[in-house]
């Protein structure tokens, strides 16, 4: 493995080089959800700035959906290897080989974009040394819109969730569901709709964005804004891809980046207002949580919190415990 490694960086820088003196260096960007998904369009405006702000000398290609097969835990070692030299990464599916990317899909954390984005600036300093640890570049972060619950029954304390296989997307929300009864469960996303439609799962842990354009209304009837949390993507690049590349294309590229979070964050508060009325209008019902569903998840949340805290670096716990007090 040491030796595939060491022969993939020596093979990228190469490739790089040689076209010190040509017009266009191109990249591949793996994308692990499908085009109308708010993080590949995302990533589709970052490659467009791109291009425009290095007048063509960097050209990347955005490959939406996992095409390049390239799709969950993975994509930290991915990256880091030079398998591709860019990837659009959901931080808690990965916060097994980094733990401080699990904390942005920490439960009920936060209450809001305006704290999301709080405590995404907080922990930014650790992501950053978090990739460089991996051989990788981070270059922006973005979250989806706020997690909720969507079921075919009615969900009004944890009782109602006893029993039900719910979808989710990450450790944390597996742990969280399973404290308030449900059995937690981990597949593509690209399997969920038909697993719901034969009945293999009967709810999903994802946000009214991703509930739209999954089409769940067919087969699934309620939506709970729980707020269960604003979780993170990042997108980083390859070190030696990245180093491999000039000084005036590095500074392109991170322009384009500061671009583009900026985008997203004000994109993802917007989409997810209009997302739930049209959910609505295709017959869904948004059901407010319960003041008893509500301090039920307060209590995981802290437990959860509790138990990231035990296993967290000082730095992390310095940060966690600053922003919660």
């Amino acid at each position: 493995m040491r030796f595939f490694r060491v022969f993939v960086v020596l093979l990228t820088i190469l490739f790089l080089s040689s076209f010190s003196n040509a017009k266009t260096i191109k990249m591949n960007l793996n994308c692990i959800y499908g085009p109308n998904s708010i993080h590949t369009e995302g990533a589709m405006k970052f490659a467009e700035l791109v291009k425009k702000y290095t007048h063509g000398s960097v050209v990347i290609t955005v490959y939406p959906g996992g095409s390049l097969g390239f799709k969950g835990p993975e994509l930290l070692r991915v990256v880091r290897d030079g398998q591709v030299p860019m990837s659009d990464i959901l931080m808690g599916v990965v916060s097994g080989s980094e733990h401080v990317f699990g904390v942005s899909s920490l439960p009920k954390l936060v209450n809001s974009y305006e704290e999301a984005f709080k405590l995404y600036q907080a922990f930014k300093p650790l992501y950053e040394k978090a990739a460089l640890r991996w051989n990788q570049k981070f270059l922006y972060a973005a979250p989806w819109p706020p997690s909720g619950l969507v079921t075919k029954v009615k969900i009004e304390s944890a009782k109602d969730l006893k029993g039900l296989k719910i979808r989710t997307y990450d450790k944390n929300g597996a742990k969280f569901l399973r404290i308030l009864g449900a059995n937690a469960v981990s597949m593509p996303w690209g399997e969920v709709y038909s697993a719901l439609r034969t009945n293999l799962i009967n709810g999903v842990l994802t946000s009214a964005e991703s509930t739209k354009n999954g089409k769940f209304w067919e087969v699934l009837k309620y939506f709970s804004p729980i707020n269960y949390a604003y979780p993170l993507n990042m997108v980083t690049i390859n070190l030696d891809y990245w180093k491999a590349l000039d000084k005036k294309q590095q500074q392109a590229i991170l322009r384009a980046a500061k671009e583009t979070e900026k985008y997203q964050w004000a994109y993802s508060e917007k989409i997810n207002n209009e997302d739930l009325k049209i959910i609505q209008g295709h017959s869904m019902v948004v059901n407010e949580p319960t003041e008893e569903f509500e301090r039920q998840m307060e209590k995981a949340s802290r437990q959860l919190v509790e138990e990231f805290l035990d296993k967290a670096s000082p730095s992390e716990k310095k940060i966690l415990r600053e922003f919660i007090k």
